[in-house]
């Protein structure tokens, strides 16, 4: 791989804590106080900036390069919601100008998954990852951060700063795709917007793209908290085309030409539907303003994805597509976690180390159960709660077996849409979490 590497980040010598206004000030646990959020007007456009990553290295270290720097269409965030307030995600990315935090985020990358299985323990690997902040006005200087699994803190890769007059920032979008809307709520700066893209859908299959995304759309209003809250979400459809119909599935010795070049057998899991090159995901977006990213692959295959504040997708013609849908978009939009214990997954040793408290609003290893859902647990109910749905049935607790681990990480709610399909709904935890995230973008 050719990488145009313009800056080289030093791994710090010193450990960083998460927190929700600075990773520098924290303890690594997401904050219930909001930060004064800066002035928008005084600080940026109302344009958008990229900025393009290279990710690098093994199970042992990481490195990260800025790899390119675009301005894009308008920012759809809420200028009200500058700072992450979350600390969600296994990284974390900073925007100072002078001293003054003017912009947080917190995200996750299919390479920090790819860090914990067998392969990183004897190759080295790269891959781009992207992140999007308003444009600003005047220089500014970005940091960004990893989470070190083993302390749950986070700590300084990569620093450099960026001058918006920098005539190397490429402008425009890098498609001419039409953005067809499905629903228009209002003011983009204070909705969700959420944008589905296309992926394995040749010219000729459009029209079934637009059936496939509205059936994905009212699926996701047809349940709580999305039902209720129907009214805080714009949604758009990018009609991106490929050349090829389907995406890659190497376990059945099948290739295609897609846009976004996506496949199944990530990390060799079967199911796994994942796109690894983000900069060709940035690339479809390029010309749309979005909160929240879906894209739907044209494959009746099983399988899905999702990443908090990355992307989510899944197929569009197996039976359990909507419940896949709905499942990889509570991952990336809301930071969920996967509930279920007992399916295979790629994972060298413990997702959850012992000791450290999950990020996930949804898992806990009881380490610091306080700050999760301990105020929605009756105080006659017992922590752990059994397993037994004669008598917990429909009772938030703590149930044993969560994480892909089925001892020591508990899950809230017997049965949730993170734990499988066939669920009838997102637990109370789940629904508090998602609602919240949307609060945060429509302030």
């Amino acid at each position: 791989m050719i990488m145009k590497r313009i800056f080289l980040a030093a791994l710090s010598a010193f450990l960083l804590a998460a927190c929700a206004v600075s990773p520098a000030e924290g303890d690594g646990t997401a904050s219930s106080l909001s930060p004064e959020a800066p002035d928008y007007d005084a600080f940026f456009t109302g344009e958008r900036l990229r900025l393009d990553f290279v990710l690098a290295g093994n199970n042992l270290e990481q490195y990260a390069f800025l790899d390119g720097l675009h301005k894009e269409c308008s920012w759809a965030g809420s200028p009200n919601s500058l700072i992450d307030t979350f600390g969600y995600g296994q990284y974390f990315f900073e925007a100072f100008a002078g001293d003054t935090l003017v912009y947080s985020h917190g995200f996750s990358t299919l390479f920090e998954e790819w860090r914990t299985t067998e392969e990183a323990g004897r190759r080295d690997m790269a891959e781009y990852q992207t992140v999007w902040m308003p444009f600003p006005k005047q220089p500014i200087n970005v940091v960004l951060y990893q989470r070190i699994r083993s302390t749950g803190r986070f700590e300084k890769i990569f620093e450099t700063a960026i001058d918006p007059s920098d005539r190397h920032i490429s402008p425009g979008p890098e498609n001419d795709f039409k953005v067809k809307v499905l629903q228009e709520s209002g003011d983009p700066a204070h909705k969700v917007d959420l944008v589905f893209a296309g992926e394995g859908y040749t010219k000729l299959e459009l029209l079934k793209l637009r059936r496939d995304a509205k059936e994905m759309m009212e699926y996701l209003f047809s349940m709580e908290p999305y039902s209720s809250r129907r009214d805080d979400f714009n949604v758009f459809l990018v009609e991106s085309v490929s050349e090829d119909s389907g995406v890659d599935i190497p376990q059945d010795g099948e290739w295609r030409n897609t846009v976004m070049d996506s496949g199944f057998d990530t990390f060799y899991e079967d199911r796994y539907l994942t796109i690894q090159d983000h900069k060709k995901i940035a690339s479809v977006y390029s010309g749309v303003p979005f909160d929240a990213l879906f894209i739907i692959a044209n494959e009746s295959k099983y399988g899905g994805g999702g990443i908090y504040n990355s992307y989510a997708m899944g197929s569009s013609d197996h039976r359990l597509s909507l419940p896949v849908f709905i499942h990889e978009f509570g991952h990336s939009f809301a930071g969920l976690g996967d509930e279920y214990y007992d399916s295979s997954v790629a994972y060298d040793d413990e997702y959850y180390p012992a000791g450290i408290e999950p990020w996930e609003p949804n898992i806990t290893n009881l380490t610091d159960f306080g700050s999760k859902w301990a105020d929605m647990v009756d105080e006659s109910t017992p922590v752990p709660t059994p397993n037994d749905p004669d008598s917990w049935y429909g009772v938030v607790g703590v149930f044993e077996g969560a994480g892909y681990m089925t001892h020591g990480c508990y899950r809230p709610y017997y049965e949730c849409r993170m734990l499988n399909n066939t669920a009838p709904c997102f637990c109370p935890v789940c629904q508090r979490a998602i609602s919240r995230m949307i609060d945060f973008y429509v302030r």
